[in-house]
C-alpha cells in the first residue's frame, strides 16, 4: 500500500464512527516504510485537525453526498483537499497520487469524481475560501455545536480556546525526582542538544522546544522521565500522599498519574492501587511500571461496581473520570469528528455513576480528587455541584493554587499555546453527615 492508501485505511473507520485516530494510525504505521511514516502521520492528523474546514470545502464541491459504503472515497477526498489547502506538496503530485488510490481501493468509478473535485478546488480555491468565510464552522475550524456550547459556557475565553485547539501540542516531560532533579535533567537534555524550558505550574515538567523521539533521549529507558502534559502533572501533588494512607487511582490508564504518585512516595509506607477497565490499556501501565522500576496492585475492573475491591476503605481516591476530552483536542483532533453534543449527557451520567460508587469506598475524612481533561462545566463544576447538593456527607475543599481559573467548585485550566492542556480539578471530602 502507498502512503495515501494507508491514510485512507486509517481515517475510514473514523468516518464510520468507529475507533480513534491514535489507535487506527498505530495499526497502519506497521505497514508504512520508515521514511514515509512522518507523511502518513501528517496526512491523518492534519486531515482530522482541519476536518470541519475540509468538510465545508467538500460540501461546496460535491453536490450529492457520498453513500456510507463509500466512506473510503470521502476519506480520500478529505486527504486530497488537505494536501492542496494546507501542505506544500506540489499540486500536480498531490492530485495524481491521490486519484491513483481509487484503483487500489477497487473503486475505479471514483477516479473521475476525485480528479474533478480536486482540480475544481485547485482552480477555484480563493473563491471557495471567500464564499465560506462567513461560515462559523469554517472560520473557527470546529463543529457548530462545539462553538455555540463554548461561547455559552466561556463567553470571554471561547475564541482563545478554539485557537489553542488548532495548534500543535508541546511535548512535555515529567521528571522522576526519585532518580534525578529537574535541574539535572534539564542539563542532560542541553548536553544532548535538546532545548527545553521549565513548566510554569508543575515543578516537575520540562517542555521541549522541538518535539523529538523520547525513546532516543538518554535517561528514558532508565525511567528518569516520562511524557506527561503539565496539566496532568498537577494531579499527584493534589493527592499529596501521606505515610500509611491507602490510595486508589481509579480509571488509571495510561498510567501517568499513578506512576507520578509512586515516584513521589519513595520511602513512605503508603499503599497504592490502580483500577482500569480494559486489559489492553492496563498492559501499557505495566510496561511503564517495568521501565520506571516501580509497581503496585493493578485491578482490571469497572469503576461503577465493586467486584474488584477487597473491602478496605481508601483514604484518598484520584478519579480521572471518563470525559469528552475536549481539553485535549490538539492532541486528539479526531474529537472534532467523533464527539457529538448529545454525548455530553451520557458522559456525565457515567461520571456520576462512578463517583457514587467510589464514594462508598472512602473513609470518613477521606478525599476524592476529581479530574477531567474537559473544558465543559457540565462534566466538571456542575457535576460536582450536583453531587454536593445530594450528599450531606460531602464538602468541597478549595484548591489554593496559582494555575487555572478558580470556580465555585474546583479550578479550570484552558489549553494554552506551548503550555498546558485543558483540564479540571476539584476536591471533595467525606464528613460526618
Amino acid at each position: 500500500m502507498n502512503v495515501r492508501q494507508l491514510a485512507v485505511k486509517t481515517l475510514t473507520p473514523l468516518l464510520c464512527d468507529s475507533g480513534a485516530l491514535k489507535y487506527s494510525l498505530q495499526k497502519n504505521l506497521v505497514d508504512c516504510p520508515d521514511n514515509l511514516k512522518p507523511l502518513l502521520q501528517q496526512l491523518c492528523y492534519g486531515s482530522m485537525r482541519h476536518y470541519p474546514q475540509l468538510l465545508c470545502i467538500l460540501n461546496k464541491l460535491v453536490s450529492k453526498p457520498l453513500k456510507p459504503k463509500d466512506a473510503d472515497i470521502q476519506a480520500l477526498l478529505l486527504i486530497g483537499l488537505y494536501q492542496l489547502y494546507k501542505l506544500r506538496i506540489a499540486e500536480h503530485a498531490a492530485i495524481s497520487e491521490t486519484v491513483d488510490v481509487c484503483k487500489a481501493l477497487k473503486k475505479p468509478w471514483a477516479t473521475s469524481l476525485v480528479n474533478a473535485t480536486l482540480r475544481n478546488f485547485q482552480r477555484q480555491q480563493s473563491t471557495i475560501i471567500e464564499q465560506l468565510s462567513s461560515d462559523k464552522s469554517f472560520k473557527y475550524n470546529h463543529p457548530h455545536w462545539f462553538i455555540e456550547k463554548l461561547k455559552h459556557n466561556w463567553p470571554e475565553q471561547w475564541q482563545s480556546i478554539l485557537a489553542a485547539n488548532d495548534l500543535h501540542p508541546p511535548l512535555t516531560l515529567r521528571t522522576n525526582i526519585s532518580k534525578v532533579s529537574r535541574e539535572t535533567l534539564l542539563n542532560k537534555l542541553q548536553r544532548q542538544g535538546i532545548a527545553a524550558k521549565e513548566t510554569e505550574y508543575s515543578k516537575y515538567g520540562l517542555i521541549l522546544e522541538i518535539p523529538t523521539d523520547v525513546t532516543a533521549i538518554e535517561g528514558f529507558s532508565t525511567g528518569e522521565f516520562s511524557v506527561q502534559d503539565e496539566a496532568a502533572q498537577l494531579a499527584a501533588p493534589l493527592v499529596d500522599p501521606q505515610e500509611g494512607e491507602n490510595i486508589l487511582d481509579a480509571c488509571s490508564a495510561p498510567g501517568g498519574k499513578l506512576l507520578h504518585l509512586l515516584e513521589l512516595n519513595q520511602g513512605k509506607a503508603t499503599t497504592f492501587q490502580g483500577l482500569e477497565l480494559e486489559q489492553h490499556r492496563a498492559e501499557r501501565i505495566a510496561e511503564n511500571f517495568q521501565r520506571i522500576n516501580l509497581a503496585c496492585k493493578l485491578h482490571i475492573g469497572d469503576a461503577t461496581n465493586r467486584d474488584w475491591w477487597n473491602g478496605k476503605l481508601f483514604d484518598k481516591i484520584l478519579l480521572d473520570a471518563p470525559c469528552s476530552a475536549t481539553g485535549v483536542i490538539r492532541r486528539n483532533p479526531d474529537i472534532k469528528l467523533l464527539r457529538k453534543s448529545e454525548d455530553i449527557h451520557s458522559i456525565v451520567k457515567l461520571q456520576r455513576a462512578i463517583l457514587e460508587n467510589l464514594w462508598g469506598l472512602l473513609k470518613n475524612k477521606g478525599r476524592v480528587i476529581y479530574a477531567t481533561c474537559s473544558i465543559f462545566p457540565q462534566e466538571n463544576e456542575n457535576m460536582i455541584a450536583s453531587f454536593l447538593r445530594e450528599h450531606e456527607d460531602a464538602r468541597h475543599i478549595e484548591i489554593n493554587e496559582n494555575w487555572g481559573v478558580s470556580r465555585k467548585y474546583g479550578r479550570q485550566l484552558f489549553p494554552a499555546a506551548d503550555a498546558n492542556d485543558g483540564f479540571y480539578y476539584a476536591i471533595i471530602e467525606k464528613t460526618d453527615a
